[in-house]
């Protein structure tokens, strides 16, 4: 029940809490507007739009930690997000998920699901998944599509 004690602040300055997910099943990833991955995107939303009657929901955190890969501000993410990729999922403001200033809810997750580097996140896009009860239940790698993660969504839906 841990996830839903978390806040954070959407792209429009709202705080949101994490308990607004309750029962359904979350991917949060780290994202980045000028990154090799950021086609990811476009994958992203589809599983969103396939899933999200059935309780699936994307929470995208910007994060310009890796190769200073999302300069942009609020409203540049928000617009780059809607004009390329069409993003709907919830998109929050732009934050570290590394270091002393990673934001809480990645420092949980990073306790909960060690990564090849440990307690770090390699890079952009690295997807977690959280299941109905609010537990982290897997990881996948950066690299990872997310049409790769289809399936495993299927089965815990």
């Amino acid at each position: 029940m841990e996830f839903y004690k978390f806040k954070a602040e959407r792209l429009d300055g709202t705080q949101e809490s994490m308990e607004k997910y309750t029962g359904k099943t979350v991917v949060v990833v780290n994202t980045a507007s000028k990154c090799g991955l950021t086609p990811q995107y476009e994958g992203l939303e589809s599983l969103y739009k396939t899933y999200k009657d059935q309780g699936l929901v994307i929470l995208g955190f910007p994060c310009n930690q890796f190769g200073n890969q999302e300069p942009g501000s609020a409203d540049d993410i928000q617009e780059f997000c809607q004009m390329n990729y069409g993003v709907s999922f919830p998109m929050f403001a732009k934050i570290d998920v590394n270091g002393s200033d990673a934001h809480p809810i990645f420092k949980y997750l990073k306790s909960e699901l060690s990564g090849l580097l440990g307690g770090k996140i390699k890079w952009n896009f690295t997807k977690f998944v959280i299941d109905k009860t609010g537990n982290p239940v897997k990881r996948f790698a950066p690299t990872t599509e997310p049409s790769s993660m289809e399936n495993y969504i299927q089965d815990i839906l």
